[in-house]
């Protein structure tokens, strides 16, 4: 078996061998009772040009599978169908959403698989495929619907994690700490930077499983329930992700107001506090005047000035403190 190429031939749905020499791909692929699977895994564009004249691969699809952005579809060609999707997951540490793209050519009894790096775990597959052996006979869609059920899955689990993050986010929103209220906007920007991503790879995917559920030249009954189950997965995961994109969008705007809300709460007591200072200097420029008053030149003048502004001043501090203002 060559560096960064994998392959699987069954005869008759049954593993015949996993290792054979790549120029023998046409051969097999010309038996009627064989299906190939073809894993190229980071290729440089001469071992793909070479596996695209092998089999006769359109190449607009050979360059979308070497693009690393590609959205999320599925096209029809003359002798092969091309689908590109995306494995994904999402790091908790870092609060980053990994999207790493698979590309797949569906022919009439072969999958090619095209990955960018070694990042997309096709052990993952080639046990889904392993578990569900008796779907083998009826072709390559068999080994598609087990490709996506993987990445679905993926998807899944990415979402779920989304949402335990945007859970602690909302269990700390309400905290008033400093620490706290920096945290939530530096985790609520995090998230929703990747569920912008996530939306991006996850949303297509309903137009992906549609387009290959549609393919009528190999279509077997006994493989619809299981892709109408996908697509009601690939649903689920849609909606969820749609929800989650309202939740952040909550968290915002709650974080806003609460922002809001703080800073009337900061200018009340500043309000509160210069009105008692206003006290002591309103008293001391009165008695500052340059006429006699009560206690002019006398010591008991000054306490009683004194009296005046902490009489006053406590008088404000417990007027504002029933009132919730400081």
């Amino acid at each position: 078996m060559e560096h960064g190429v994998r392959m699987r031939v069954w005869r008759g749905g049954v593993v015949e061998t996993d290792d054979f020499p790549f120029e023998k791909i046409s051969d097999y692929l010309e038996e009627p009772d064989c299906l190939v699977w073809v894993d190229v895994c980071a290729p440089d564009r001469s071992r793909l040009n070479a596996l695209a004249d092998e089999l006769s691969l359109d190449p607009h699809a050979v360059e979308d599978a070497v693009d690393k952005r590609e959205r999320p579809k599925a096209s029809r060609y003359a002798t092969h169908m091309f689908l590109a999707a995306y494995d994904v997951s999402f790091d908790r540490p870092t609060a980053q959403l990994q999207a790493r793209q698979v590309s797949a050519f569906i022919l009439r009894n072969a999958l090619v698989t095209v990955r960018q790096s070694d990042d997309v775990d096709m052990d993952r597959v080639v046990t889904a495929w392993d578990e569900n052996a008796d779907l083998i006979k009826f072709g390559p869609k068999a080994l598609v619907y087990g490709l996506l059920d993987v990445l679905v899955d993926g998807h899944f689990a990415a979402i779920e994690a989304l949402d335990d993050e945007m859970e602690g986010i909302e269990d700390i929103l309400f905290d008033e700490t400093k620490q706290s209220v920096r945290e939530v906007q530096v985790r609520s920007f995090a998230l929703r930077k990747a569920l912008v991503e996530a939306r991006r790879v996850i949303l297509p995917m309903r137009d992906v499983v549609n387009a290959v559920m549609r393919r009528a030249d190999d279509t077997h009954p006994e493989l619809e329930p299981y892709y109408d189950d996908l697509y009601d997965h690939v649903l689920r995961a849609a909606e969820w992700t749609e929800s989650l994109r309202d939740m952040i969008s909550s968290i915002f705007e709650t974080n806003l107001s609460l922002a809001d809300s703080r800073l009337n709460t900061i200018m009340k007591k500043l309000t509160a506090w210069a009105a008692i200072i206003a006290v002591p200097t309103a008293v001391t420029g009165y008695f500052g005047q340059n006429v006699p008053y009560p206690g002019f030149g006398m010591h008991w003048g000054f306490w009683l000035s004194a009296g005046i502004m902490v009489t006053i001043a406590i008088s404000l501090y417990m007027l504002f403190r029933r009132k919730d203002w400081i």
